[in-house]
């Protein structure tokens, strides 16, 4: 192997995430890469080997100086509250991406890798869809807009500069035991209790017809990322672990009854329960979920060599755990608890803070 190929500099922005921490994990584990730059709003506790935090407002900053002399720029950069505001997210999670590539473009950097979402995707048929399926998204939901947004920016991005190695990593449900407490404040909301997701608590479990999902460990994601940064890739790659989640694998998960339940009926209390502001995600977010397709893995496992470590079920089990256990990680967006706590949650508006 070359020095050059031993001396990768890779730009991670947003790095003190779900996703973020784990691909930082990974980058500082491979001897091919000499040193990793974390940007992010706020500052983390703690770092791995080899990487070194700069604070970053990705919509003001000048992001071409964090850029130069770096062979990769992974965007991972992405806000889901508040919840009730779009057009912050947007600002955020669009433009701030838009600023970000051109950034990219600016500095000379060869490779662009950037974190899109299974949300992306149409709504497809029962067989699992390749990366040549359509990213149209879901139009309700605001996550699923950006993220189909962003795919037709990259679209005329890669035309527009093919010297760039552009590569989109849409993956499924990312978890690990150390993102619980950030996904509980995101998706479930200050009234959730621990004691809920033990198995004995729930002696029956809501099943919805049609669910199913993909799941994948977090620690997985961050490995498939750097099989991206160190192949000479392009394009898009589905990142799923198996099996595929339905009923029948969360009622043996929770050790619960399945009780079939409509899916007007679960809408229509999740809908009240967001217009009396008692859960951060939107109904329209359950719209998106419930129309997923199911991803198809075989171009990451065939072009990065990528097998993940821990099956769905295992990623699934160490949210749960982590649940339970109001586990984090020494970053703002992964503390176990929030100043205030889950008091402040509710004084502030359920889904306004990050």
């Amino acid at each position: 192997m070359s020095s050059a190929a031993q001396s990768r500099r890779v730009v991670v922005v947003g790095g003190t995430g779900n996703i973020g921490t784990s691909v930082l994990e990974a980058l500082s584990a491979a001897p091919e890469v000499a040193g990793i730059t974390a940007l992010s709003r706020r500052a983390p506790e703690d770092l791995p080997a080899k990487v070194t935090w700069h604070g970053v407002d990705l919509c003001g900053d000048d992001l071409v100086p964090h850029f130069e002399a770096a062979d990769a720029v992974i965007n991972l950069a992405w806000i889901f509250q508040p919840t009730r505001d779009p057009i912050a997210t947007w600002r955020n999670n669009v433009l701030g991406a838009l600023r970000v590539f051109d950034a990219v473009a600016a500095a000379g950097v060869p490779a662009l890798l950037h974190a899109s979402s299974v949300a992306a995707y149409s709504p497809g048929p029962e067989r699992p869809v390749d990366e040549r399926w359509p990213t149209h998204g879901w139009p309700g939901a605001a996550y699923s807009r950006e993220k189909a947004y962003l795919e037709r920016v990259l679209d005329s991005y890669s035309r527009e500069h093919p010297e760039i190695r552009v590569v989109r990593m849409r993956n499924a449900f990312c978890f690990k035991p150390e993102s619980a407490s950030q996904q509980r404040r995101l998706f479930l909301g200050p009234l959730v209790p621990e004691q809920l997701v033990r198995p004995e608590a729930l002696p029956v479990l809501p099943a919805l017809p049609g669910l199913r999902f993909q799941a994948v460990h977090s620690d997985d994601v961050g490995d498939a990322y750097r099989r991206a940064v160190l192949h000479e890739v392009s394009g898009a790659f589905n990142i799923a672990a198996d099996p595929v989640i339905d009923n029948e694998v969360l009622g043996e998960v929770f050790g619960a009854q399945r009780v079939r339940t409509p899916r007007v009926l679960a809408r229509t209390a999740l809908a009240a329960a967001w217009q009396l502001r008692l859960v951060p995600a939107s109904p329209e977010l359950f719209d998106t979920f419930m129309r997923l397709p199911l991803m198809d893995t075989s171009r990451a496992r065939s072009e990065l060599g990528w097998e993940p470590e821990h099956s769905s079920i295992d990623a699934v089990r160490g949210f749960l755990a982590g649940l339970r256990a109001t586990e984090g990680a020494p970053t703002p967006p992964l503390a176990p608890e929030l100043p205030g706590g889950r008091a402040e949650e509710l004084a502030t508006g359920v889904g306004r803070r990050q």
